[in-house]
């Protein structure tokens, strides 16, 4: 019982794992009861058992294990964190719970299993239960197949993954074990539940007799789907509505649930794939072309064996499916074509997806094969198409079935047609768009007029398949030529047409209509919504479909007032002439119809006046319009003499045509004439005014096709030459939509070949206005006229390069509003350009590909197979456009690609791009087979090679878009090669593709587990290129997808992974947006060439010689005006004449845009546009560049800066400089686009532009220098590095010139930023550019000094002295002269900067040194001008000065020069403290007017600290108005002011700070800036960042101007922080900010150049005194420890930094008695668990200091000594407080401080009861001590013990050391007392004044002599006075350290020293003024820092020498040591 009453008081987790199972047992049991009774279930509680879990299941004693799964049941219902321990507890009840003989405890096993089912942890469950299926005990499988039939029962499949179990279920059948089969048939029959039939191919190759038993059980099952009876934690809703279900009657639960069908399971997804390509007869190939019939079906037998597995794994299929595709097209005998098919249906189904690379091999062959009449062949063939059909899409299959619609054999086209009518039933309205639908129509159309009944019947069902899939809307435009009937019979098959899987087609919208007229707009709309095309097709509701009865008559009049007539007109019948007497009779006077025919031209010209009157008159529903047109061609006719008639004729004509319903009848009987007339010089315009009204009445495209064909049956040369001029006009006012490019073309081409100029001249400008909407290709259909007419054409091309199409402004209403009638304005506009690229004609080549031509690309002579591919070339070439049928070539090209001979690689691209440029769009169907090729190509070691494929790559992404290269695996399988150029290339690739996609395939998904293998791959560049690609991924797929794929990650690496993710989160580019389309656009829009697709809206002409009809367009721009006015028809001008070019280049170059500059940095910041950083600018860039030009610059200065001819750009910029001053402004805000723009000519081999753009930089730089204008980071990253490149250009003038550029660049750009760039220039490959960049290096040192050099000095000339032992001699020279420079700037120390070199280096370097030594310059010239204070040169950067001396420890060989020269360094140099401290020992020595003072530091005007900082006046001008002035509210008046605090503008921030300051030394005013504390801080913090990272790195500001702005600055806070009302408003975050900035400042070097920086520093310091004393105490102390946490955090940051961070703490720590009432305790003891946490106790002693940790431990143990035990009450806001490492500590310090007041307390009771207590204790004090001790012994623990001790002495001052020090050696305990010494006097020394480097930590120094001040600044707020007696202790305990003697004088005058400062006032009376130190003070204080710091380095030097201590050097001590005896005695 002793025992049990032992455990019966441990807590219940203690219990829960005793060795004592009832202890345990009793454990488990209280913990259920603990569990339930715990209602939060995030309570910390839960944490405790957080471990324990696991053994609660696997409990070796069986009855404990009982209570113990209670337990865990318990836990797992109620805890949240329990789903950490998923997979322990699982695996634990698998392996120990299942096995137990106890019913019970299986069942709570389940239970817990299903339980983490329910907490969505599913998949871990299940993959553990499914491990469990291998475990040799068969009780434990069988569990583990009951427990996941009961997952699968109660929560379903679509929780339950169906897969890896239907995986491993037919092996539970093959178990010898019956109660496993047993179990798993209950599985399967609830499996089959699930998924239905899908589960039988799975199961098909067990045993029959099971497989008969489950087809038994499977019969019982109920057909109704079943449901999922227990829910996750997150279908709680679904839950509650199950329930309410079971409540509700259970039939119509049924029925409802009869809607929700389960999910379908696809059965191909559940199978293995089986690899077949091994299995192949290794004699097939051989058999299959044996002349005997059977062995070629034994050949095929085989592989139909084969191809019978339902899936297939991926592979190289391409070899035999060419083989079967042979069978089938050439075989004669029938049933070897059927097997064939049936291996090809096999493949395509069992590779699905993957087939699609073979599909457009074996589909041309199939249809051609469909000539056969058996109906077993057709079969077999109809079941391969189909089969085929679903790798891939319709899209892809479009052009060879249209090649088949015309086939002479109707049962081609008939099957044809069939296999589109199976097609389209497996597509959505989303997979057959308008651009493939068109053609099929089309091609429908012309088969239901067949001759064969069976094609017909064919056609018709295809378009009713077609209309049930996309609608009856959607497929009536192009059914318009359709009858009556036949349209109905298509409607009336659409109805019976059943789709795949029975959904319901498009069409049902349009039934519905049909009945029920009323909601028609509604269903219209959902179509709308449904389709791909933009919601601009709503408004077609209006007209969509044949019902219109039910519509209003106004609205069906006002929308198809022009369509209705139009179709009328075109079926218009042709009228005699007595009928149209009649009807114009009735509408014209009889006078009129009297005189048409008189004789007498004045009463024929009277006769037309009334005509037209009559005309004009008309209404457009009463005019009979081919009446009228037939009786104006009534005798005389068109053979009218008198030109005024004709004109009045042609006049009216026009007139009829715009005001009636003008149809192609009534066109037909005046086209003849007017085209006649139109050479006629007085009546050609009223002709061509004519035919443009007529072309508005009948479409242009029609009325150009008549006119052009009847002009060129004429022989009149000058009819043709203005038909074509008026063609040309037409084509820019109506737009080039519909126009028949081929029949112009025949006709231009006649007209090029006339013998008349003109119309060969009308000719070639009609070709430049085609040009403008076709492009390029354009040319290709002329290229074989004659070189001298071809050289006109392309002049008149490159007058149109670059401009845009004018907008159409006629027939754009009437065209707009049928566009909306037939449904496909939008994307019309896209098939449009399309369209042109179908209009080339194209050339099969398939013929011409020989096999004789194709063998040879397999021959082992290189130089045959090079002959082949030069053969395929020619052929390509000749043939310039190609149709996709490429026969054998692209499996032949694609072994080409992997030739041993990489010239032939590179060749074999060179003829990919061939045919990508050749075949256009249609290349689409040959990606997976010679696409994917090329990507394999980029894992090529050459980086040639590599380029030529990428470009490839491109050239082939240009024609056939992203779309086909994303789908399926190919491009994951290609990322999965371990080749790390292949995938650092794809990667590179796809984030520069991504991002310009608005929709990507979900198998992107496929390379994420890729791209996540790459973000750890050991490359390095795959890395980068992995991470660059990561944001581009997760636009696509989202970030939630991301992290979910990361889960099959190791933990490690997904850790990893995540944190990446969480990056490239922040970074992820946003979608590019769907363009806008406007309506009135649409016309021009849809046929407008790629090239004018992003130009400018406005478009000028920029040639000045104009063609000789661009007189024309003049007259034609008013009316264009005039009708977009009227119709709002566009928003672009039409193209403008070269005669006002003139005045437009007289305007202004540079547009001003407001903030483009800014737009375009912050763009490119967050990756909206490309960044500015490429190694040769790709195309991507010059368009990006155009674009953003094309808004800031004149259009014709872009069209000149971006053309071909480099004269124009010479041009260009030589109008830019003339231009320059005036256009100062201008050139400001573009000058990053104008930079950019050099870049790219700095890669053009033209020497005259890159002359002239340097030319301009030189005239630009200075006038930027006297603008005060300085680069900023965007427009210099995005220039220099260019500019550098063309330092190392071969011609000399170039290079002189960019030297010079550089030179002038210092004066804009800080000229440590250049040496930057000018670093990374020396890596450059180009021998002369290293050269170049090494002297300019050289050139910037000896003008700035080491500050240039970036990051560090040692860094850069390491980096520079590679270069010493460069192959090439002049980049040795040059970076020996630039070492030469440096060493001229800091001597000697230049050997430990520059690292370790060769022997041959180093003698070269000192060679090349004593040869310059006589003309070397002590101080550069700009140096000396700018640091007067800098005299030695090894002082000169203090930057550099200010790093430990460890970073320059000297490589052995620079150690043994160090040896031998150490004296001369030691003076000149010394490198372990700066200059600040450094005394004037020779000036002292020789001033003897100050007797009886010691000496002072080098003069820094100390006094000056005590002035009060001066703000300077507000100048006349205010940038800001005054308080009192600006507006009645006096909170924005404020808020306006602080805003410009951080202005950019030194003077406006002064003025603003002035304004303020005058407010907050007013008490009156002052409280008016409560509540904008905040604000000003961060403002005023902005301002400090800006001086610091700008202003201060700006060389050309003058220092004054930054003091002043300092000063005030720094005045502005020393007011505000003297009202402490209004300093306790600051929050923790912006004191923190605060700190951090004004800490920053007292480090910044460059501060110290400055004039009376050193005043500045101490202003600093009393600044943050003045926070910490004034603030809230609770923020301030907040921010200290999150601001020395991000400190330690931080490897970047400086040492320093912490450690005055830590001063400010100590300072914190000391008055806390004072303060710590109104602290908030509880927030402090967070802040310090968080840095506990974030340091642990071991980490916090790895750091290279123990200060933070003492640091720490100082302010737990003030806090625990003041607060005592209730400082644990304090922990209330820590999570989790049993993990905390504070309360630990804390426990302990109040434990251990509890003993000592005890041990206190005791002093004051009876002697006899001390005796008692002192022998308790002294057993105690033995081990404190001892331990105290041990920890002085060690190496790492030693400044700890002797903290100890001396803490331990001061508590127990009789405390007797002498037992311990006993044995030790003499040195031991010298050691200690001297340790003892140095604490002693640093910690009295607290409190005192300190000198004024105090918080402005300098070189480090003996970090054992180094303990943080608790005082930042000199203070003393209890009234102490000042004894500088420490400072004489630490001198003398440094003197007895080096043996030397303490003489009496000095004792002596430390004693009167010490006399004088008792007399002396108290520091409390200092307070008001800057705190100075005595200059007595500070000499001791520097003198011992100056020792210690000597000490440091010569006890570093011995170490590096001998093991043993040797005494530091005697000569520099000595003569120290000698020159202070003389000051002293001289001033004595």
């Amino acid at each position: 019982m002793g025992d049990d009453s032992e455990w019966m008081k441990l807590p219940i987790d203690q219990k829960c794992e005793h060795k004592v199972w009832k202890a345990r047992l009793n454990g488990y049991e209280e913990a259920v009861k603990l569990f339930q009774r715990i209602e939060d279930e995030k309570s910390p509680e839960w944490g405790k058992y957080l471990g324990l879990v696991k053994k609660f299941v696997t409990d070796s004693n069986a009855v404990a294990q009982l209570k113990g799964l209670e337990a865990a049941l318990a836990y797992v219902k109620n805890a949240h964190v329990a789903s950490k321990t998923t997979g322990e507890v699982v695996s634990g009840v698998v392996s120990k719970v299942f096995n137990q003989p106890k019913a019970r405890a299986k069942e709570l096993g389940a239970e817990i299993c299903l339980m983490y089912v329910e907490m969505e942890k599913g998949e871990v469950v299940q993959e553990e239960l499914i491990k469990g299926f291998d475990n040799k005990n068969p009780k434990i499988v069988v569990a583990c197949v009951d427990t996941l039939r009961k997952a699968l029962s109660e929560f379903g499949s679509k929780i339950i993954s169906l897969k890896p179990v239907v995986k491993v279920l037919p092996k539970l059948f093959e178990s010898r074990e019956k109660a496993v089969r047993d179990e798993a048939k209950l599985l399967a029959v609830e499996i089959y539940k699930w998924i239905r039939d899908a589960l039988r191919p799975p199961l098909q190759h067990i045993n029959s007799v099971q497989l008969k038993e489950l087809e038994e059980e499977w019969v019982k099952l109920p057909s109704a789907a079943p449901k999922q009876s227990r829910f996750l934690r997150s279908q709680q809703d679904l839950k509650a509505k199950f329930e309410q279900q079971q409540a509700v009657d259970g039939d119509d639960v049924d029925g409802d649930d009869d809607e929700e069908a389960p999910p379908q399971v696809d059965v191909y997804e559940l199978l293995e794939a089986v690899e077949i390509l091994s299995k192949v007869p290794k004699d097939f190939y051989e058999k299959i072309e044996a002349k005997k019939w059977q062995e070629r079906k034994e050949a095929l037998e085989a592989i139909e064996v084969l191809a019978k597995n339902p899936k297939l794994e991926n592979g190289d299929y391409g070899d035999l499916v060419r083989a079967l595709k042979k069978v089938v097209a050439k075989d004669a005998n029938v049933m070897l074509v059927m097997l064939a098919s049936k291996c090809i249906a096999g493949l395509a189904a069992g590779l699905r997806k993957k087939f699609g690379t073979y599909s457009g091999h074996v589909v041309p062959t199939i249809l051609e094969k469909f000539k056969e009449k058996k109906p077993q062949v057709v079969q077999a063939l109809q079941e391969a198409i189909d089969a085929v059909f679903l790798t891939t899409t319709l899209q892809n299959l479009s052009e060879d079935v249209l090649a088949v619609m015309d086939n002479k054999n109707p049962s081609i086209k008939q099957q044809a047609s069939l296999f589109l009518a199976r097609s389209f039933r497996h597509c959505t309205p989303s997979t057959l768009p308008k651009s493939v639908l068109k053609p099929f129509c089309a091609a429908f159309l012309k088969q239901v007029n067949d001759s064969a009944p069976e094609v017909r019947d064919a056609a018709f069902e295809a378009l009713a398949t077609a209309m049930k899939v996309v609608g009856e809307k959607a497929v009536n435009p192009y059914l318009s030529e359709l009858d009556k009937l036949k349209l109905d019979k298509v409607k009336e098959s659409a109805e019976k047409v059943q789709l795949a899987g029975g959904k319901p087609g498009g069409a049902g919208g349009d039934a519905a209509k049909k009945d029920k007229p009323s909601p028609k707009g509604q269903p219209v709309e959902e179509a709308a919504a449904k389709s791909t095309g933009p919601p601009k097709k709503a408004p077609a509701s209006k007209s969509a479909g044949p019902p219109k009865k039910g519509k209003p008559a106004a609205a069906a009049g006002r929308v198809k007032g022009k369509k209705a007539p139009e179709s009328k007109e075109i079926a218009e019948t042709e009228l005699s002439l007595e009928l149209c007497e009649e009807r114009s009779a009735a509408v014209l006077p009889a006078s009129c119809m009297q005189l048409l025919d008189s004789a007498n031209w004045k009463e024929r010209l009277a006769s037309m006046e009334e005509f037209q009157r009559a005309v004009e008159q008309m209404d457009k529903s009463d005019m009979p319009c081919q009446a009228l047109v037939r009786m104006l061609a009534k005798k005389p006719g068109w053979k009218e003499t008198n030109f005024q008639v004709m004109q009045m004729k042609l006049h009216i004509v026009g007139l009829i045509a715009q005001k009636g319903s003008f149809s192609k009848t009534s066109a037909f009987v005046v086209l003849d004439a007017l085209v006649d007339k139109l050479g006629d010089v007085k009546c050609g315009g009223k002709a061509k005014e004519g035919l443009t009204a007529i072309g508005e009445a009948c479409s242009l495209p029609w009325t150009a096709d008549q006119v052009v064909s009847m002009a060129f049956a004429q022989k009149n040369p000058k009819n043709q030459a203005e038909t074509l001029n008026w063609l040309a006009n037409a084509m820019k006012e109506f737009g080039f939509a519909g126009i028949n490019v081929k029949g112009f073309i025949n006709n231009v081409k006649t007209a090029l070949g006339a013998t008349n100029p003109a119309v060969r001249t009308a000719a070639i400008a009609l070709l430049g206005v085609m040009y403008l909407y076709m492009g390029a290709p354009l040319r290709m259909f002329f290229e074989d006229e004659k070189p001298a007419l071809l050289s006109q054409i392309d002049v008149e091309f490159e007058k149109m390069q670059g401009q845009s199409p004018p907008t159409a402004f006629r027939g754009s209403t009437r065209k707009g509003t049928e566009d909306e009638e037939d449904g496909e304005g939008p994307e019309d506009e896209e098939v449009a350009s399309n369209d042109i690229m179908d209009l080339l004609p194209r050339t099969d080549i398939s013929d011409k590909i020989t096999s004789e031509m194709v063998s040879k690309f397999g021959d082992k002579n290189w130089k045959i197979r090079k002959e082949g591919l030069d053969e395929v070339a020619a052929v390509i070439s000749e043939a310039k456009f190609i149709l996709p049928s490429l026969g054998e070539l692209p499996n032949s090209l694609k072994g080409r690609l992997g030739d041993s001979n990489k010239i032939l690689v590179q060749q074999t691209l060179s003829i990919l791009q061939q045919i990508a440029t050749a075949m256009g769009p249609a290349l689409k169907q040959h990606v997976k087979n010679m696409g994917f090729p090329i990507i394999t190509v980029l894992g090529d070691s050459k980086n040639t090679v590599r380029a030529t494929a990428m470009t490839t790559l491109n050239v082939w992404v240009e024609q056939t878009g992203m779309k086909e290269w994303l789908e399926g695996e190919d491009l994951s399988e290609e990322l999965r090669r371990e080749n790390p150029f292949l995938k650092q290339e794809i990667l590179g690739w796809l984030a520069e593709k991504l991002p310009t996609l608005r929709t990507v395939s979900p198998d992107l998904m496929f390379c994420v587990p890729y791209l996540y293998a790459c973000l750890e791959d050991r490359n390095g560049d795959v890395r980068k290129k992995a991470q660059d690609a990561l944001p581009t991924f997760m636009m696509h797929l989202g970030f939630d997808k991301m992290v979910k794929a990361t889960g099959k990650l190791k933990p490690a690496s997904k850790d990893q992974v995540m944190g990446m993710l969480e990056k490239a989160r922040a970074v992820m580019p946003a979608k590019p947006v769907v363009p806008a389309k406007d309506g009135p656009s649409k016309s021009t829009a849809g046929a407008s060439a790629p090239k004018a697709a992003n130009a400018p809206a406005k478009t000028q002409s920029v040639s000045e010689d104009s063609g000789s009809f661009e007189t024309k367009p003049e007259t034609k721009k008013v009316k264009g005006g005039a009708a977009k006015g009227k119709g709002g028809a566009g928003k672009k001008t039409p193209v403008k004449v070269s005669a006002k070019d003139d005045e437009d280049r007289s305007g202004p170059i540079f547009i001003v845009v407001p903030n483009g500059k800014e737009q375009r940095i912050k763009e490119e910041k967050t990756l909206k546009i490309l960044k500015w950083n490429f190694m040769t600018p790709r195309d991507e860039y010059v368009e990006q560049l155009k674009t953003q030009m094309s808004a800031s610059l004149a259009k014709w200065l872009q069209d000149e800066l971006f053309h071909l001819d480099f004269q124009h750009q010479v041009k260009a910029i030589g109008v830019m400089i003339e231009r320059m001053e005036d256009e100062m402004e201008g050139t400001l805000s573009c000058l990053d686009l104008i930079l950019k723009w050099f870049t790219l000519r700095f890669f053009d081999t033209n020497t005259s532009v890159l002359m002239k753009v340097l030319e301009y930089l030189k005239v630009l730089f200075p006038m930027l220098s006297r603008e005060n204008y300085h680069l900023n980071e965007y427009e210099a990253s995005s220039f220099v590095p260019y500019l550098i490149l063309k330092v190392g250009e071969s011609k000399d003038v170039v290079r002189k010139d960019v030297r010079a550029i550089l030179n002038m660049l210092c004066n804009l750009y800080p000229a440590s930023k250049v040496f930057t760039f000018l670093m990374d220039g020396t890596k450059s490959k180009n021998s002369k550019q290293r050269a170049e960049c090494l002297e300019e290096l050289g050139c910037l040192i000896e003008s700035y000094g080491l500050n240039v050099c970036q990051p560090t000095p040692a860094k850069c000339l390491k980096e520079i002295g590679v270069h010493i032992g460069d192959r090439d001699t002049s980049v040795r020279n040059a970076a020996l002269n630039t070492v030469v420079a440096v060493y001229n700037v800091c001597g000697d120390q230049i050997f430990k900067m520059i690292g370790n070199l060769s022997e041959k280096e180093m003698s070269m370097l000192e060679e090349r040194i004593k040869r310059s030594a006589k003309k070397t310059p002590a101080v550069p010239a700009k140096q000396a001008e700018e640091k007067t204070q800098r005299a030695q040169p090894g002082n000169h950067n203090s930057s550099q000065m200010r790093r430990p001396p460890q970073d320059e420890v000297p490589t052995k060989l620079n150690q043994a020069r160090a040896q031998n020269a150490y004296a001369h360094t030691e003076q000149s140099s010394p490198p372990s403290f700066p200059k600040e401290f450094q005394l004037d020992l020779d000036m002292i020595e020789n001033d003897h007017t100050r007797v009886g003072e010691l000496p002072d530091l080098v003069q820094h005007k100390l006094d000056e600290v005590l002035e009060p900082v001066t703000i300077p006046e507000p100048k006349i001008r205010a940038v800001s108005p005054h308080f009192d002035d600006l507006h009645n509210s006096t909170a924005s008046t404020i808020n306006f002011v602080i805003s410009q605090v951080a202005s950019g503008d030194i003077n406006t921030s002064i003025q603003a700070l002035a304004q303020i300051d005058e407010v907050l030394r007013q008490e009156d005013k002052a409280e008016a800036m409560s509540g904008h504390i905040d604000q000003f801080l961060i403002a005023t913090l902005m301002q400090l960042r800006l001086i610091y990272n700008t202003h201060m790195a700006d060389d050309r500001l003058d220092k004054t101007e930054i003091f002043k702005l300092y000063s005030c600055i720094i005045g502005n806070m020393l007011s505000l922080f003297s009202m402490e009302s209004l300093a306790r408003e600051a929050s923790m975050g912006v004191l923190k900010d605060l700190m951090h900035g004004l800490i920053t400042l007292m480090l910044d070097s460059r501060v110290e150049d400055i004039e009376d920086g050193q005043q500045l520093i101490r202003s600093v310091n009393l600044l943050v005194v003045r926070v910490l004393e004034k603030s809230d105490q609770t923020n301030i102390l907040s921010a200290l420890l999150v601001l020395l946490q991000d400190s330690l955090v931080s490897t970047a940051g400086s040492p320093k930094f912490s450690e005055l961070v830590m001063k400010c703490l100590w300072r914190m720590i000391r008055f806390l008695p004072e303060t710590i009432n109104s602290i908030n305790l509880d927030r402090i003891l967070l802040d310090v668990h968080i840095f506990m946490r974030v340091f642990p106790r071991e980490k916090l002693k790895q750091l290279k200091s123990d200060v933070p940790h003492r640091t720490l431990k100082t302010l737990l143990h003030t806090l625990c000594k003041l607060r005592g035990a209730k400082i644990l009450d304090h922990l209330s806001m820590i999570e989790n407080r049993n993990e905390s490492e504070l309360e630990v500590h804390l426990r302990r310090v109040v434990k251990h401080s509890s003993d000592f007041s005890v041990s206190k307390s005791d002093k004051g009771t009876e002697k006899g009861a001390m005796r008692t207590d002192d022998k308790i204790s002294k057993a105690k004090v033995s081990d404190i001590l001892s331990e105290i001790f041990r920890k002085i012994g060690s190496k790492e623990n030693t400044k700890e013990g002797l903290t100890e001790l001396y803490e331990y002495k001061q508590m127990y001052s009789d405390v007797d050391l002498e037992p311990f020090l006993r044995n030790t050696s003499q040195f031991f305990q010298s050691y200690v007392e001297r340790g003892l010494r140095i604490i002693e006097s640093e910690r009295e020394g607290k409190g005192r004044i300190q000198p004024s480097n105090t918080v402005i930590p300098q070189h480090g120094t003996d970090t054992t002599a180094y303990v943080p001040n608790p005082s930042t600044v000199p203070l003393g707020t209890n009234g102490e006075e000042i004894k500088p007696a420490m400072y004489y202790e630490r001198l003398k305990i440094l003197r007895q350290r080096h043996g030397l003697e303490n003489n009496s004088k000095q004792q002596q005058q430390q004693q009167q020293q010490q006399q004088q400062e008792d007399d002396r006032t108290p520091l409390t009376s200092l307070l008001s003024k800057p705190s100075v130190a005595s200059s007595t003070d500070m000499l001791h204080s520097k003198l011992s820092q100056l020792k210690e710091s000597r000490e440091h380095y010569h006890q570093e030097q011995a170490h590096s020498h001998s093991p043993t201590r040797s005494s530091p050097p005697a000569t520099n001590l000595d003569d120290l040591k000698k020159r202070l005896e003389r000051i002293k005695s001289n001033r004595q």
